[in-house]
């Protein structure tokens, strides 16, 4: 569908938005990687001498990873900095920490960006979403394999965990594509040579009680943040016919209001709907967007406690075009009549 002549007028206006800066960008990177590696290294060497308060460490560290993510993704929408070039070896590096192969996953999050909120396009790069009717159809043990999927424990816990650290060794859905091969087995050499440095200088048990628990808690963060900004009640889906990706954007991309700290440790991704109406916008320019533009800091919001409640969330009910949990939906079924 065609843009309407508000909508249009309004990507115009966040295209000037979209010109990285050279030493923001830079300064960015600074603050986020030398707290990251102060925070990880004192974790690895406290550990490997059994001062067991390093394990404490590995929280902050996983926040800084965190933020260092969010550099990665903008590295992976051209956004960081003017070259293409230093995004994309920005974000290699990048992502031998983060465990996640650059060029793989930036080509399926890709597809997430071209897809979102269309019921008739769901696939890589997105958390799967089933229709109550969908759902209903699917025979009893495809609803139960559903309903483990979308518990929270497995969805922000188990889940997180295996995408990281074993689902990422493959390029699943891009198995035929060579550079997503290449992009994984290039992120996997980074990684083996990164763990071969922290066995060396720390030892085995530093590695399983620094690396992964930083690592993982950074995952489920980051997949958490991602489930909040598509998954909550009000989100939008649409069949291919009707789909409009100006209407994705804005209604089916969350405004998280975090507080300040919150907000600068996830690189203001809380402004979610503005990233996908402008993908190019580096994340320290989305605060002035959201101040040059006040009607922006009002679609889609979703505060803090209502995040929490949309994790019960799991069906797109067609019908009457909001996400339900399965007791919502299960409760729509009509019930036979006694005789």
């Amino acid at each position: 569908m065609s843009m309407t002549s508000d909508e249009r007028g309004l990507r115009e206006a966040l295209a000037r938005y979209q010109r990285p800066s050279h030493k923001r960008s830079v300064l960015e990177i600074a603050i986020t990687a030398a707290p990251l590696l102060a925070l990880w290294g004192a974790a690895l060497f406290a550990v490997s001498h059994g001062w067991w308060w390093g394990v404490a460490m590995t929280l902050p560290a996983a926040a800084f990873l965190v933020r260092l993510f969010m550099i990665q993704h903008d590295c992976g929408h051209a956004a960081f900095f003017r070259s293409r070039t230093a995004n994309e070896w920005t974000g290699r590096l990048i992502g031998v920490f983060t465990m996640t192969p650059y060029d793989y996953w930036r080509r399926t999050h890709a597809i997430h960006h071209a897809t979102s909120g269309n019921l008739d396009r769901r696939g890589l790069g997105a958390l799967e979403t089933m229709t109550v009717a969908e759902y209903m159809a699917k025979p009893a043990l495809q609803r139960l394999g559903y309903r483990i999927y979308r518990n929270p424990l497995v969805i922000f816990l188990f889940g997180p965990a295996y995408m990281f650290v074993l689902q990422h060794r493959l390029p699943i859905g891009l198995m035929r594509q060579g550079r997503a091969w290449l992009s994984v087995l290039g992120n996997s050499l980074g990684l083996a040579l990164l763990v071969c440095v922290q066995l060396l200088l720390a030892g085995p048990r530093a590695l399983l009680l620094v690396h992964l628990p930083i690592v993982v808690a950074a995952a489920c963060v980051g997949v958490w943040l991602f489930y909040v900004q598509h998954q909550f009640e009000t989100a939008y889906w649409a069949r291919q016919s009707a789909w409009n990706a100006e209407d994705a954007a804005l209604k089916g991309s969350s405004h998280l209001i975090l507080p300040p700290v919150l907000r600068w440790m996830t690189a203001n991704i809380g402004a979610h709907h503005i990233h996908h109406l402008g993908s190019k916008i580096p994340f320290y320019r989305l605060p002035q967007v959201l101040k040059d533009h006040p009607r922006l800091n009002e679609t889609s919001r979703l505060t803090l406690g209502e995040a929490f409640t949309s994790m019960r969330l799991a069906l797109w009910d067609e019908a009457r075009g909001r996400l339900v949990s399965f007791r919502e939906a299960h409760r729509r079924i009509p019930q036979p009549i006694a005789a």
